[in-house]
């Protein structure tokens, strides 16, 4: 029975299952790029044929899909009016918007098809866990290739001229030389280091729904090793964050927790001083252990903030402008959702973000006190909030999105279940 559970049985399913057992496969044609968006969208397709042919009711979309899909929906229009505002051309806006449906596009269209079409999450926590046990055994070349004399690049794919924002989206990296320090850092098939760690934790996570112990455990590790090898700061305090939180939150309703909790504000009234100076190194030690790297993500952000407010305030400039030579000429606004969507679509662009994640985040919070599934929605959807703040979303949708259908899959169960 076990095994049905897991098995792909919808077409929807076996595109989703094999898509994530394929990942090593299709890093290293260079084919991850590609396939994420593509993927998004034939599902989107699928989930439009569905109401088309009355397999499927668009009023059974929950109310935060619809939030997603406006919110996205709403990227696409700002960012013709950014365009229109600096006169960019019918050039970029086209480039501009074949880029919106590779990246912000996915971020709704994903879990519309969790949400409508007939997708199990246990289909999806199978495939995270049999793509760990491939990482399991791929590990070692990794980690042996700096070494042994192996070279950091093995090819970038000839598929780049489909069109990316580098070629680092296509390539097949097998490690790089952390600058200043000489060490090697990992990125996996991600197109840097901290979006590695970035998927290490969002597998970890789906592979902890997993039933099966040895699968469940096999996934996790595969999840662990990816999130440690990568060096990323932030998917360790993840990690030490969701898990505690998601636990914690869903189970607000408990007595036990609130009597729990009382001496512990207590505790945190009395030791608060010496313990807020304790963050306060911590922070201070979480920064310099990349100084350089903090430096310029700090300066990157100072240079968006003041150019959105003094030259875009509302709609944004449009497009990625890379920095000075202050910031090693890195896009302004990189590194972070906020930032990156202040320059680029302004305002209007930050709010199109920031209510479909709180629309998510307070309806899944709710519904956590009562239904298992939708606390893995709530852990993954915090996640998003997180790397919000350390990475673009946008960007890196096309290899996050498991995580976004089972967000769908989270909200599809609570509106199902609201209506009986």
């Amino acid at each position: 029975m076990a095994e049905t559970a897991n098995h792909p049985q919808t077409a929807a399913e076996r595109l989703i299952a094999k898509t994530i057992e394929w990942t090593w496969a299709l890093w290293l044609v260079g084919g991850l790029y590609i396939a994420g968006p593509a993927l998004g969208w034939v599902l989107a397709g699928m989930a439009a044929l569905a109401i088309y042919l009355d397999q499927a009711k668009a009023s059974s979309i929950p109310g935060s899909i619809w939030i997603w899909l406006a919110g996205m929906a709403a990227m696409l229009v700002i960012l013709w009016v950014g365009h229109a505002n600096f006169e960019l051309g019918p050039g970029k806006t086209i480039k501009s918007s074949i880029g919106w449906a590779k990246g912000w596009a996915l971020m709704a269209l994903f879990p519309l098809a969790g949400a409508l079409l007939n997708v199990r999450a246990e289909v999806i926590y199978r495939a995270i866990c049999k793509l760990g046990l491939q990482t399991i055994f791929l590990l070692p070349i990794f980690l042996a290739a700096p070494y042994v004399g192996l070279p950091e690049l093995l090819w970038i794919s000839p598929l780049k001229v489909i069109g990316g924002s580098g070629p680092e989206y296509f390539a097949a990296q097998l490690y790089t030389i952390e600058p200043g320090a000489g060490t090697p850092r990992w990125q996996f098939f991600a197109p840097w280091s901290p979006a590695a760690g970035m998927m290490g934790v969002i597998y970890v996570l789906l592979a902890m729904q997993e039933k099966h112990s040895g699968w469940k455990t096999v996934g996790i590790i595969g999840g662990l090793l990816l999130a440690l090898f990568s060096q990323s700061r932030l998917a360790l305090v993840a990690l030490l964050v969701i898990v505690p939180f998601v636990w914690g939150a869903s189970r607000l309703g408990k007595g036990y927790l609130w009597l729990l909790a009382a001496p512990a504000v207590l505790a945190l009234g009395v030791f608060g001083p010496a313990l807020f100076e304790l963050i306060d190194s911590a922070i201070s030690e979480f920064s310099a252990a990349r100084a350089d790297s903090s430096r310029v993500r700090a300066a990157l952000g100072r240079i968006a903030i003041h150019r959105w407010e003094t030259e875009a305030y509302w709609f944004g400039h449009g497009i990625v402008e890379n920095g000075p030579h202050l910031v090693e000429y890195m896009p302004i606004g990189s590194h972070h959702s906020w930032y990156g969507l202040l320059f680029v679509k302004g305002l209007l662009g930050a709010i199109a973000l920031a209510i479909p994640l709180a629309a998510s985040f307070g309806v899944l919070l709710v519904k956590a006190q009562a239904q298992p599934n939708a606390r893995i929605g709530l852990g993954l959807t915090l996640a998003l909030v997180l790397y919000s703040f350390g990475e673009n979303l946008e960007i890196l949708a096309y290899l996050y999105w498991p995580a976004l259908v089972v967000i769908g899959i989270a909200l599809r169960s609570m509106s199902q279940s609201a209506k009986t």
